[in-house]
């Protein structure tokens, strides 16, 4: 991309290491094993867990974020909670909407059918409650996401494997953009892809504008 020296690795080590001392501004993962590098990454910047917030535009409708999206992500209430706070933050940097919908696995009349519904249920209120005491705009948008892409700008999913069939669906399968997740609990830039992708322009070029967002 015209105006900036983009590097191509091969190394796992040697991008996180890279990113980890400042000899890289900002890092997309492209198509390397997340197996392999994301532990790798974690280790160089100092991080027990890695919280990525991906951002998504369907074909028909408006960009929004949604969190969690890996599959080992946001498995309890209060790590969804932190990710929605910490998707409001990038929200903002970037000029989107804030309104939250926290997501559950049915309809609040579904209540009663099945104990793994109910727990979800039960979270996606602890957590709006939670929210909206603070101060956000967050509102349980139970099992619909079909209204919540309208009517939010950030979906938090019940969990990871949720998540990240969410996205799978609407990117691989529904034709939505991808432009990336970026990590929100590092203080380095780093934009996590779908190593199926093709095309990683606008992952980099949403790695450019965080960093010039930092300074």
């Amino acid at each position: 991309m015209k105006g900036h020296d983009i590097r191509i690795y091969d190394d796992p080590q040697a991008l996180a290491d890279d990113l980890a001392n400042g000899t890289l501004d900002a890092a997309a993962r492209g198509d390397m094993s997340s197996s392999k590098l994301l532990p790798i990454l974690k280790g160089s910047l100092g991080l027990k867990k890695l919280e990525r917030v991906v951002f998504l535009e369907p074909i028909s409708g408006k960009m929004f974020l949604m969190a969690p999206v890996g599959i080992d992500e946001g498995w309890t209430e209060d790590q969804r909670y932190e990710l929605a706070k910490k998707s409001v933050d990038l929200a903002k940097a970037v000029g989107l909407g804030t309104r939250i919908a926290v997501m559950s696995g049915g309809r609040c009349e579904d209540y009663g059918r099945c104990k793994a519904v109910d727990h979800s249920i039960e979270a996606a209120r602890y957590i709006v409650k939670k929210l909206t005491e603070d101060g956000y705009d967050a509102y349980h948008s139970q099992i619909l996401i079909e209204d919540a892409v309208n009517e939010a700008d950030i979906l938090i999913a019940p969990e990871g494997i949720t998540g990240n069939i969410i996205f799978r669906t609407l990117h691989f399968i529904g034709g939505a953009a991808a432009l990336g997740a970026p990590v929100v609990n590092a203080d380095k830039v780093f934009v996590d892809t779908s190593r199926v992708k093709t095309d990683y322009r606008d992952s980099l070029a949403l790695a450019m504008l965080l960093t010039e967002l930092r300074k």
